[in-house]
């Protein structure tokens, strides 16, 4: 036999190996997707309990829980803006039982306000599906807002300028939505608040609340609590238009006059899984994630806390998220926010 018959009898053996082993790994994938999931599953939210990240993990994982028979449990990861919970679901298995609830912080915000993250919010996930789109909502003490006369966004301003720089201004961490709106605020009124980092908005509402901070540009469903039974002072909502769960609150663009028109900002929060994860379980999760959100009694309980559902597809997910970091990446310029 000549060398070169040898080298191409040698080429067709490895060439029929790779096939077969690639046929076998493909169908062990398909094996493992069709069996998935044979244990509970994680959902990371990277804040702390008590915020709109939080709220949402647990309102869709009773509802994933019935539809695949086991148990999504949630647990908090919080630390650096999201960015802990980020990067331990990033560097998870990518088997299916490891998700995160990420927020349009975590995968919008952060690559452009950090000058590095732990992960890669395109490279290291593969979207599922957004679970909610939410408005921010500046919110005072009510109290102490009466006790400043400080009615309405345009007396909130006054006093603002009157006082730079000893109003406490909450977030629920650096790179949040929360933080960027309060942000491009200040950029935009010509106002200087203190910036108080929190690793969660459940624990930024109790400061609030208890007074040692002045406002805050909370996500809408957990704050809507405290503005109903009148602890917090809504001035304004940070999206476009009214939310129809607190239809009398005006938006920023209305009641803070020429210097703060075409402000918007507000949030998102979906489910992710780490890259290389099967489209098969990711596509399974999705499919509930949406006929949950369709429902008639999740549907109800998100408007009424002023979110509204989602649902998407991975790909419309990944389209987002790619529109997402060009426009905060903007956002982020305007504000000359920075996080080393």
């Amino acid at each position: 036999m000549t060398l070169r018959r040898q080298l191409l009898r040698r080429t067709f053996q490895l060439t029929a190996q790779a096939t077969v082993l690639g046929a076998l790994a493909l169908t062990g994938l398909q094996a493992q997707a069709q069996a998935w999931p044979a244990k509970p599953v994680r959902i990371v939210v990277p804040f702390a309990p008590g915020g709109t990240t939080d709220i949402l993990a647990r309102a869709m994982a009773p509802e994933l829980t019935k539809a695949f028979g086991q148990t999504f449990f949630v647990e908090n990861k919080a630390g650096a803006g999201g960015n802990l919970g980020a990067e331990i679901v990033s560097k998870s298995a990518n088997d299916g039982y490891t998700l995160l609830m990420g927020t349009v912080g975590t995968h919008g915000i952060n690559r452009a306000l950090y000058n590095k993250l732990p992960y890669d919010p395109i490279k290291d996930f593969v979207p599922i599906s957004v679970v909610a789109g939410v408005p921010n909502v500046m919110v005072v003490n009510a109290e102490t807002a009466k006790a400043r006369n400080i009615n309405t966004m345009a007396d909130f301003i006054a006093y603002a300028k009157a006082n730079p720089a000893k109003l406490n201004m909450a977030s629920s961490g650096n790179g949040t939505s929360i933080h960027l709106a309060g942000e491009l605020f200040k950029s935009m009124s010509g106002t200087y608040m203190v910036h108080f980092p929190y690793k969660g908005s459940g624990p930024a509402l109790l400061d609030l609340l208890g007074g040692s901070m002045d406002v805050m540009f909370d996500n809408l469903p957990s704050s809507i609590p405290h503005i109903k039974s009148g602890k917090l002072k809504a001035l304004a909502v940070t999206s476009s238009q009214r939310s129809a769960a607190v239809p009398d609150v005006p938006t920023v663009e209305e009641a803070g006059g020429p210097s703060l028109k075409g402000y918007e900002a507000s949030s998102w929060f979906g489910l992710l899984a780490p890259a290389g994860t099967s489209m098969e379980v990711v596509n399974r999760i999705q499919q509930e994630v949406t006929k949950a959100l369709n429902s008639p009694a999740v549907k109800e309980k998100l408007l009424a806390q002023g979110a509204i559902p989602g649902g998407n597809t991975s790909a419309e997910f990944a389209k987002f998220i790619d529109a997402e970091h060009k426009k905060w990446a903007q956002v982020v310029k305007a504000s000359g926010a920075k996080v080393d």
